[in-house]
């Protein structure tokens, strides 16, 4: 690998990490206090999960971004997976805002399918440049998936309950 590919990759794996960065300052403020009181579904991992498999998640990201990256952005459809890949991260931190900074369940559905929508087509644009670079992103998506199911779980089980009308 050349010092051009060790500094691409640097830069991605640094990139994601940056995203998680951003997204952890509304997370951990708000995981003690509002996320605790939330009732949750069923089959909810356990808080201390979460940061080792978000862990892994951005490292394999930042692997594919660079898989793509090192192929050059003028091969077949290396540009459109790069571009996705940066839209779907910056969604990615966007939906931390949201859920956890904004406290708005119902926002956090709306961004988490976006995300998972970005992620597969980042994924299949990825599968086009490298089959690593694709592959890559299935556990990605498979957690998101997880997360999506955690999320629609807490917002209709946190709906405020309806004022019922007198018959």
């Amino acid at each position: 690998m050349s010092l051009n590919d060790i500094i691409k990759l640097v830069v991605s794996i640094l990139a994601c990490f940056a995203a998680a960065g951003i997204g952890s300052l509304f997370t951990f403020k708000a995981i003690p206090n509002w996320y605790a009181g939330l009732k949750k579904p069923p089959y909810t991992p356990p808080n201390w999960a979460f940061g080792p498999v978000w862990t892994t998640l951005y490292i394999l990201m930042g692997i594919s971004v660079f898989l793509v990256w090192q192929k050059g952005l003028v091969a077949n459809g290396a540009l459109l997976a790069f571009i996705l890949f940066w839209i779907q991260l910056t969604v990615n931190a966007a939906w931390s805002i949201v859920f956890f900074g904004m406290k708005s369940k119902g926002g956090g559905v709306i961004t988490i399918i976006m995300l998972w929508l970005l992620i597969m087509a980042t994924m299949i644009a990825s599968f086009r440049v490298s089959d690593w670079a694709g592959a890559l992103l299935i556990p990605y998506i498979v957690w998101v998936s997880i997360a999506s199911y955690l999320n629609v779980g807490v917002w209709l089980l946190n709906k405020p309950a309806k004022q019922g009308t007198s018959a």
